[in-house]
C-alpha cells in the first residue's frame, strides 16, 4: 500500500471513530503541549528574564537582546531546549537553562508565556487635553511599544528578493508561522537578525533542521542583498 493511501485510510479510520464513539474531534489527535501552561510560574521565570529581554519580552539596546513576545511558544520552548543542551552558544543563557534551573516544565510555561504577548508597533491617538487623559497610564503603554528604526538600504529590491526567498516560510507579512514554529522576522531587532545571519552562514547556528540546505541560501546572498531584505523586514511593522 503507498505511502499517500496509508495517510488516507488512516484519515478515514479516525473520522469513524469519531462518528461511531464518543465525542470526540480531528483535533484531539494531536495535543497543545502548551495548553497545561502554568503562567503564574512563567510570571515569576519572567522576572529573570526582564533582566535582559525587558518585562514584556521586548528585548532592547538595539537588539543586543533580541524582542522574544509574541513568538512561536514552539520555537521559543526548542531555542531553550538548544540552549540547555549546549547545541546552541551563548554564554549569558548557561547558568539559567540547565535542567536544575529550567526543567521541562519551566520551559513549557516561559515559552506560552511570552509567545502570548503581544506588543503594539504603535499608540492609538489620544487628546492630551481630555479630562480623562492619564499621563502615567500612558507613560506605561510606551513600555509595550516596540518599532524598529527603518534600516540602510533599498526597501524596493528588499521586498522582491524577500518574497521569492523568505515569504514562503516567515510569511509575506514577517509574522511567522505558528503552527510550524517558524519565528516572526517583523518587529524583531534588525542588529539581532544580521547577527543570526552570520551564524547561520558559519554554521554556528542551524537556520531550518528540516532544509540542509537552507544556511548555503542564505550565504549565496551577497553583503548588499542581505542589507537590502533587512532594510525591507524593518518596514514590515510600520
Amino acid at each position: 500500500m503507498s505511502r499517500s493511501w496509508r495517510h488516507v485510510n488512516r484519515g478515514f479510520a479516525l473520522l469513524l471513530g469519531c462518528l461511531l464513539a464518543a465525542p470526540c474531534t480531528l483535533a484531539e489527535e494531536v495535543a497543545d503541549p502548551f495548553a497545561d501552561a502554568d503562567m503564574d510560574n512563567a510570571t515569576e521565570i519572567n522576572e529573570v528574564c526582564a533582566g535582559c529581554h525587558g518585562e514584556y519580552g521586548q528585548g532592547g539596546k538595539d537588539g543586543e537582546y533580541p524582542r522574544l513576545a509574541g513568538l512561536p511558544a514552539a520555537f521559543i520552548a526548542r531555542q531553550l531546549e538548544l540552549f540547555r543542551g549546549r547545541e546552541r552558544e551563548n554564554l549569558a543563557m548557561v547558568e539559567h537553562t540547565d535542567h536544575r534551573q529550567m526543567p521541562d516544565s519551566d520551559v513549557r510555561d516561559i515559552s506560552a508565556f511570552l509567545a502570548a504577548i503581544e506588543l503594539p508597533s504603535r499608540l492609538p491617538p489620544v487628546d492630551e487635553t481630555a479630562a480623562d487623559f492619564n499621563a502615567y497610564e500612558r507613560l506605561m503603554a510606551t513600555k509595550r511599544m516596540v518599532q524598529i528604526p527603518r534600516a540602510e538600504g533599498d526597501t524596493i529590491a528588499g521586498e522582491r528578493l524577500y518574497a521569492k526567498e523568505c515569504a514562503s516560510c516567515h510569511g509575506r507579512d514577517g509574522l511567522g508561522r505558528e503552527r510550524d514554529a517558524v519565528p516572526m522576522l517583523a518587529g524583531q531587532y534588525t542588529g539581532y537578525l544580521h547577527r543570526q545571519v552570520e551564524k547561520y552562514i558559519d554554521k554556528r547556528r542551524v537556520h531550518d533542521p528540516s532544509d540542509p540546505d537552507a544556511e548555503e541560501l542564505l550565504a549565496a546572498f551577497s553583503a548588499e542583498e542581505l542589507r537590502d531584505i533587512f532594510a525591507y523586514i524593518s518596514i514590515l511593522d510600520d
